[in-house]
C-alpha cells in the first residue's frame, strides 16, 4: 500500500480515517497512505458500507477481497445498497445507468468479468449505460461502482384533459399590468417529443429547429404553448412568456442535457412535462443527483417538473413510504433533485385534484413545491410554472441587466406561492399555488437578498414592517451540492433561517413538517421548529407589530463550503383585482369567474359594475366576502367597455377597464386568383377595426379601418395570416382568432358545391357561398352530350349564401352539374363539376357503364336501402356471377376474367319482381 498513487486516492475514495475505524479485517495494514473523506453527506450505515468497501477495493489488492468474504450477509447487504430501491425487488433490466469510482479500472473489470457488457458513456464522465448484463447485481459486485439503477425506462407525456386558464395563476395580471414583461431575449427549452414546427404561435423564434423531426404527439405543442405561445393563432394560444425563443431536447434521455449546448442556446429554463412508463419512481437517483449538479455548474438554470398524475397510487415498495396510501408517488427519480421545481395540479379554484402526484421525496422533503392550475395535469401545471420563472428572470433583469441566480427565482416563486390546501407548507401542495403576480412583483420591487455563510457563520439582514401589514412571508433557498445516490437524507449544505424582532428579543424558526412514513405523522400542519432536510425554508408571522425585524441566516452544518444563499420577502396587505384585466375580455352573456387578492382581515364589500361613460354604479352583490377571492358572476349580454369595483368602509378599489363582448368572427369571403377580401361581424360601440397581420415572430398592426371588410391584393394575400380587433372608445379589444387567407376551403366566392346524393329520383345541389358581394346571378348548368354546359335554373333576385338548386327536368342516368356566378365586374366564375345519378321513382334499376371494360366495376343502381340479388349469365345461359349485396344505393359487379361479348345481368328486386338488362363487355 505504501506505494498507491495519488490518483487513486483521489478518485473520490480518500478514506483512511474511516477504514481505520471500521474496518472489518483489522489486520490490514493501511501503511502511510493519507486520504481524506468526508462522510457528512452519507449518512446510512448500510451506504457508508458500500462505500467501504468500493474504497478497500481501490486501495487494497483485489485479492483480499475474497469470495468466502463476498458471501457474507454483510457483503451482500453491501451489494444490495448499490442498488436503486427497485433493483433491489427486481434486480433485472434491459439496460443500467451505473455510477463509478474510476473509469479505467471499471473499463478493465468489465472487460474481465462481464465480457458480454456493452459501455455507453453519458455527458458525465462517471456515468455509464450498460446493456448486455443479466441483473444489476452483478454491475453491484464491480467495486469501481457506486451505484447501478435501471436506464431502460421511457418517458411519458403526464396530460390528461384539454384547455388553458392562465387567470388562475395570476399570469394574464402580468400581462395587464407589466406588458414589456414578456420573455423576450430569454429561451426555454422543452425537453420531449418534437413540437409542431408549422405552429405560427411560435414563428420565429425556434433556437433549434429540426425540419425532419417527426411529430409524435400533440403534448409537447401544448407545453410549448402555454408557456411561450405568442398568441398569433388567437388569444387563447399566448403563453406566458409570449416572446421567449425556443430550444427543443428529448425527454429520451432521462439525465440532464449537454450544459455546454443549453448555455450556447442561451436556455434559462427548461420544462419537463413528462414522467417514466414504470409509474412511481421516488428516489434519489443518479438522474436526480446529475440534476442537482448541473444546478451548481449554471447558477442562473432552472429545471421545473411535472410532480405527475398518479397522486391516488401507494408509496412504491422498497422505498421509506412504501405501502403509504397517495403518499411519496413522483413519477421519476430526477424529480427528487433538490434545486429543482417539481409542480402538482389544482383546479381552476386552487384546490389539489385527486390525481396530483405528491409528497414527501424519498428523504422526506418537501414535494412538490409548488402547485398550479392546468386543466390537462400536471404537465401544464409544469409549464406554466416553467413561463412563470421566466417573467420573474425577465423583471429582475429589467432591474439588474443579469439573470438571477436559480435559487433566487424559486425563493421568489416559494415565497409569492398563495397558501392552499393545509396551512403553510405540506406535502400536497408544497408552498403553495404559483403566483405569477407576486414574483414578478417580487423581482421589480427588489424584495430580495444575498449572501453566503460558512460553517457556524451567520448573516443578518434587518427589515422593516410598515404599519397596517397583513403578513410579513420570508423564504430562504440556495443551490445545494449534490448528494450520493440513494442518500438517505441528501442535504449536503444545511442552513438556518430566523426572523427576530430585536425590540423584544422574540423569534420565529421556519414551518417545518413531520416526515415520519406514517400517514398521520405526514398529515400533520407544519410546525415552527429547524428545518435540517429542505434547500428551502419558509417563515410567516401574521399581523406582525409595525418596527425593524432581523432575518437571519446561519450555516448550521456543512459538508460543502462557504454556501451561497437567497431570502425573497413580501408583506403582504390589501387588495388587488385580478380578473377581469384589460388583457382579457368577459363573454357578453356567459358567466366569468371574478379574481382578486385580499390580505386583510374578514370583510365584507359591495360589488359594483359600471359602463364606460356612465356616472352610476348598478350593485352586483351587496355582500361579498373578500376572503373568498372568487365570485361568479353573470356577465351582461350587452357588450361595453366597463369595470368592477368593490366597495368597503376604506373606499372603493376598481377593477381594470376591460370589455364585455362576443367574440370578434372574422371570415374570408372569397379568396380569388386576383383578390381576397375579408369580412367579419360588427361589434356595436366599435368605431374602427385594426387589422393585423403575421409578421416575423407576431401579428403586427397592418390597417386601421372603419369598415367590416377588407380586400387584399395578390401580393398582400401572400402574408397568409390576418386578425382583427375592434376599437371601443379609443381601446383596443380583444382580438379576433386567425385566418389563413391561402385556405382552399374558402374558395373564390364558391364554399362547397355538393349534390344532396349521389344518386336521387329529384336532382339537387346544395351550394354555400362566401358571399354575395358584387353576386348578380346564380345558374346551375348541366353537361350536354357534346360537352358544352347549358343552364337548367338561374337566380337573380334574393341570392343567399345557401342556395338549394334544382334540375327540374333531369336526365336518366349519369349526369355532369356545374355552377355559374356573374359578378357586376364581368367575372363568370365556375364551381367544380360534380356527378349524380338520376333514377326516377318509377326506375326499378339503372346500369352503367355500358358497354363496360372487363377488369372495371359495373355499377347498378336500385332501390334506396334493399338488398339486391345480382346474377350475370353468358349468351349460352352459363352463371358468371352471383352476388347478394348490401342496401347501398350503388352496388358494384366484378368484371374481372370476363370474356369480351354480351351478357345478361338479372336482379332479384325484393317482392319477387326481377329486372333484366343486357350487358356488352370489351
Amino acid at each position: 500500500m505504501a506505494g498507491a498513487k495519488g490518483s487513486e486516492c483521489r478518485a473520490r475514495v480518500g478514506w483512511l480515517s474511516y477504514l481505520e475505524s471500521h474496518s472489518p479485517a483489522p489486520a490490514i495494514n493501511l501503511g502511510r497512505v493519507r486520504c481524506s473523506v468526508d462522510f457528512a453527506p452519507y449518512q446510512t450505515t448500510a451506504l457508508k458500507t458500500v462505500l467501504f468497501r468500493s474504497a478497500l477495493a481501490v486501495l487494497l489488492p483485489a485479492a483480499l477481497l475474497s469470495a468466502s468474504h463476498a458471501q457474507t450477509p454483510a457483503a451482500r447487504a453491501a451489494l444490495s445498497a448499490k442498488l436503486a430501491p427497485p433493483l433491489q425487488l427486481v434486480p433485472r433490466a434491459a439496460a443500467f445507468r451505473v455510477q463509478v469510482l474510476d473509469v479505467a479500472a471499471f473499463r478493465r473489470w468489465t472487460a474481465q468479468h462481464l465480457p458480454g457488457a456493452h459501455l455507453q458513456a453519458t455527458t458525465d464522465a462517471q456515468l455509464f449505460t450498460v446493456q448486455g448484463v443479466a441483473t444489476a447485481t452483478a454491475l453491484a459486485a464491480c467495486p469501481y461502482v457506486s451505484f447501478v439503477q435501471a436506464a431502460d425506462r421511457q418517458a411519458r407525456p403526464e396530460r390528461q384533459l384539454n384547455g388553458a386558464d392562465l387567470m388562475a395563476n395570476k399570469i394574464t395580471a402580468v400581462h395587464a399590468r407589466y406588458p414589456q414583461l414578456t420573455g423576450q431575449g430569454l429561451t426555454v427549452s422543452v425537453k420531449e417529443d418534437p413540437i409542431d414546427e408549422t405552429d405560427i404561435d411560435f414563428k420565429g423564434r425556434l433556437v433549434n429547429p429540426d425540419p425532419q423531426a417527426q411529430v409524435l404527439d400533440a403534448h409537447s405543442t401544448i407545453m410549448t404553448t402555454l408557456i411561450a405561445g405568442a398568441g398569433n393563432s388567437s388569444p387563447n394560444g399566448k403563453g406566458a412568456a409570449w416572446q421567449a425563443r425556443i430550444a427543443q431536447a428529448s425527454s429520451r434521455n432521462l439525465l440532464p442535457d449537454n450544459g455546454a449546448t443549453l448555455a450556447a442556446q442561451g436556455v434559462s429554463v427548461q420544462n419537463h412535462s413528462y414522467g417514466v412508463n414504470v409509474g412511481v419512481e421516488n428516489f434519489y437517483g443518479l438522474e436526480a443527483r446529475a440534476y442537482d449538479a448541473q444546478a451548481r455548474q449554471y447558477p442562473a438554470l432552472v429545471h421545473v417538473f411535472s410532480s405527475g398524475n398518479i397522486g391516488n397510487q401507494p408509496g412504491a415498495a422498497g422505498t421509506t413510504y412504501a405501502g403509504l396510501a397517495n403518499t411519496a408517488n413522483l413519477t421519476g427519480e430526477f424529480k427528487n433533485a433538490k434545486n429543482s421545481l417539481s409542480v402538482g395540479n389544482t383546479d381552476a379554484l386552487g384546490q389539489v385534484v385527486a390525481l396530483s402526484s405528491r409528497g414527501p421525496a424519498a428523504d422526506g422533503r418537501v414535494k412538490p413545491e409548488l402547485v398550479a392550475y392546468g386543466s390537462g395535469g400536471s404537465s401544464d401545471a409544469a409549464a406554466l410554472v416553467s413561463g412563470i420563472s421566466l417573467l420573474a428572470q425577465h423583471a429582475y433583469r429589467e432591474r439588474h441587466g443579469t439573470l438571477p441566480t436559480s435559487a433566487l427565482v424559486r425563493a421568489a416563486l416559494l415565497n409569492s406561492a398563495d397558501d392552499t390546501g393545509r396551512p403553510n407548507v405540506d406535502f400536497v401542495a408544497g408552498y403553495g399555488q404559483a403566483d405569477a403576480l407576486g414574483a414578478v412583483q417580487t423581482m421589480l420591487d427588489g424584495r430580495f437578498v444575498a449572501g453566503s455563510v460558512g460553517q457556524g457563520q451567520e448573516q443578518v439582514f434587518p427589515l422593516t414592517v410598515p404599519a397596517g401589514t397583513h403578513r410579513l412571508k420570508i423564504t430562504l433557498a440556495w443551490t445545494d451540492p449534490e448528494a450520493a445516490a440513494n442518500a438517505a437524507t441528501t442535504l449536503v449544505n444545511d442552513l438556518d433561517l430566523t426572523l427576530a424582532r430585536p425590540a423584544d428579543g422574540q423569534s420565529w424558526l421556519p414551518w417545518t413538517l413531520s416526515a415520519y412514513p406514517h400517514l398521520d405523522s405526514l398529515a400533520q400542519p407544519a410546525r415552527r421548529r429547524p428545518n435540517h432536510r429542505d434547500n428551502a425554508e419558509q417563515i410567516t408571522l401574521d399581523l406582525p407589530a409595525a418596527g425593524t425585524y432581523e432575518l437571519r441566516v446561519r450555516g448550521y452544518q456543512l459538508g460543502q463550503g462557504p454556501q451561497a444563499f437567497n431570502v425573497a420577502y413580501e408583506l403582504e396587505n390589501g387588495l388587488t383585482w385580478l380578473h377581469p384585466s384589460k388583457a382579457r375580455n368577459v363573454r357578453a352573456g356567459e358567466e366569468a369567474l371574478l379574481r382578486w387578492q385580499w390580505a386583510g382581515p374578514a370583510t365584507d364589500a359591495r360589488l359594483e359594475y359600471q359602463v364606460v361613460g356612465q356616472t352610476t354604479w348598478t350593485t352586483i352583490s351587496t355582500s361579498v366576502d373578500l376572503a373568498r377571492q372568487t365570485l361568479r358572476w353573470s356577465a351582461p349580454s350587452t357588450p361595453a367597455a366597463a369595470q368592477l369595483r368593490f366597495v368597503t368602509a376604506a373606499g372603493a378599489v376598481a377593477s381594470d377597464t376591460f370589455f364585455v363582448a362576443q367574440p370578434l368572427l372574422l371570415d374570408v369571403a372569397y379568396a380569388c386568383a386576383d383578390e381576397t377580401l375579408l369580412t367579419w361581424t360588427p361589434v356595436p360601440g366599435a368605431t374602427q377595426y385594426q387589422v393585423y397581420r403575421l409578421g416575423a415572430t407576431q401579428l403586427e398592426p397592418f390597417r386601421l379601418l372603419p369598415d367590416t371588410a377588407l380586400r387584399l391584393t395578390t401580393t398582400e394575400a401572400t402574408a397568409r395570416y390576418y386578425a382583427v380587433a375592434p376599437v371601443v372608445q379609443s381601446r383596443v379589444g380583444e382580438r379576433s382568432s386567425t385566418v389563413d387567407v391561402t385556405q382552399s376551403y374558402y374558395g373564390c366566392y364558391v364554399r362547397s358545391f355538393l349534390p344532396k346524393q349521389q344518386v336521387m329520383d329529384t336532382v339537387q345541389f346544395n351550394l354555400t357561398l362566401g358571399t354575395t358581394y358584387r353576386l348578380q346571378s346564380i345558374a346551375l348548368e348541366r353537361r350536354n352530350p357534346d360537352g358544352s354546359f347549358s343552364a337548367v335554373q338561374s337566380l337573380t333576385t334574393n341570392l343567399q349564401l345557401t342556395t338549394l338548386l334544382t334540375d327540374p327536368q333531369p336526365q336518366l342516368g349519369r349526369a355532369e352539374y356545374r355552377t355559374r356566378l356573374q359578378l357586376s365586374t364581368g367575372q363568370t366564375l365556375y364551381s367544380q363539376t360534380e356527378v349524380v345519378n338520376f333514377v326516377p321513382a318509377v326506375a326499378d334499376v339503372l346500369v352503367y357503364p355500358v358497354p363496360v371494360t372487363a377488369g372495371e366495376p359495373l355499377f347498378v343502381v336500385g332501390p334506396p336501402e334493399q338488398a339486391l340479388r345480382m346474377r350475370l349469365f353468358d349468351v349460352l345461359g352459363r352463371l358468371q356471377r352471383d352476388v347478394t349485396t348490401d342496401i347501398s344505393i350503388i352496388k358494384e359487379l366484378d368484371t374481372y376474367g370476363l370474356k369480351s361479348g354480351t351478357y345478361l345481368l338479372r336482379v332479384s328486386i325484393p317482392g319477387g319482381r326481377e329486372v333484366t338488362r343486357r350487358i356488352l363487355v370489351l
